[in-house]
Order: structure tokens, then C-alpha cells, then sequence
């Protein structure tokens, strides 16, 4: 085991002591290793840079009309408190002689969803991205979340959502073109496969 995986298991411990538990007690003996692989997990997005994976997936075309996925699910955690945030990202853009593999976009979300965030930078980082990467007309970011945060300490709203959005080119320029994307984010989906 590395020296940072040592140092990482005994803060574990040690904020188990802390919480009033006995860090050696049978089923606890082996969370602060289980811990420390969930971690690497959770906070693998440092290690991914999604400008790469756009650009791994960029085929020519000449669509010129908005793609967009929807629902796209995340977990992230808050970085004040280190409480999970639970939630959903709709994603648009419109091609400007590019198009991504749509699995893309959800990898992209993913990679800045495994970081310490707040939801408005995560929105922000998602839009950006796209937006640098594949050089279209336009992206529309809307992430939906709930955070544990605000449910489990301090004010204890049960199922309260918070809503950001980030809008870039024609999205941010044109209301016809935004009022599409926020009709289709708003619809319910009719056919599910």
C-alpha cells in the first residue's frame, strides 16, 4: 500500500474515533480501506479531462438543428460540506459541422459530477466544455439536483430542487431558439425504450 493510501485510512479512522465509534470494532476494521476505494471512485473526474473524450467522438455532418439529451443522471458531492448532490442534467447543442458521440456528453457530465463542486460551477464547466471543445452554434445546460446538504443538517428540506443553467451562443442570443430548448427539457417524454 502507498504512503497517501496509509495517511488516507488512518484520517479515516480517525474521524471514525471522532464521530463516538471504536474505529476497531468488527464491522468497521475494514471501512477506512473501503472508504478509500468508494473515494477513488467518487472523485475519479480529477483524473479525466473531458476535452479528450469530446474529442475522441468528433464526427463532420451537416445537421444544423439542436441535439439534445435529456436526464441525464449524476451524483456529485458538495464541496462545503462533503454531502452528496443528487440529480439530472439536460444538455443541448446545436452542430456547427461537428456532431459528438451522444455518449459523450453524459461521460463529460460525469467527469465534472466525480469532483468537490457546487451546482453552479458544475452547470458552468459542462456548458464550457462543450462549447470549447466541439465550436458549436450553441449549448444549453440545465442541471436539477437535490443536496443532501440542505436535507440531512442545516434546514432539513425534504426533496427541495435547485435549478442553474448555463446558456452559450444562439441559446443565450436567440429566444426562439432558447424557449425550443426549455419547451422540450419541460415535456414529458412520451415514448420510452
Amino acid at each position: 500500500m502507498h504512503n497517501r493510501d496509509t495517511e488516507f485510512e488512518n484520517a479515516v479512522k480517525s474521524m471514525i474515533f471522532h464521530v463516538g465509534e471504536d474505529p476497531q470494532r468488527e464491522g468497521l476494521i475494514d471501512t477506512p480501506t473501503r472508504v478509500r476505494k468508494a473515494y477513488e471512485f467518487i472523485y475519479g473526474g480529477y483524473k479525466e479531462n473531458p476535452k479528450e473524450i469530446l474529442e475522441k467522438a468528433l464526427f463532420t455532418t451537416t445537421n444544423n438543428e439542436m441535439v439534445l439529451i435529456k436526464d441525464i443522471e449524476f451524483y456529485s458531492t458538495c464541496e462545503h460540506h462533503l454531502l452528496p448532490i443528487i440529480g439530472r442534467v439536460h444538455v443541448a447543442y446545436i452542430p456547427d459541422g461537428k456532431v459528438v458521440g451522444l455518449s459523450k456528453i453524459p461521460r463529460v457530465v460525469d467527469v465534472f459530477a466525480r469532483r468537490m463542486q457546487i451546482q453552479e460551477q458544475l452547470t458552468e464547466q459542462i456548458a464550457d466544455a462543450i462549447m470549447d471543445t466541439i465550436s458549436p452554434k450553441g449549448v444549453a445546460v440545465v442541471v436539477i439536483a437535490r443536496h443532501m446538504c440542505m436535507e440531512m443538517r442545516g434546514v432539513q428540506k425534504i426533496n427541495s430542487t435547485t435549478t442553474s443553467s448555463a446558456l452559450r451562443g444562439l441559446f443565450k442570443k436567440d429566444e426562439k431558439t432558447r424557449s425550443e430548448f426549455f419547451s422540450l427539457i419541460n415535456s414529458p417524454t412520451t415514448t420510452r425504450y
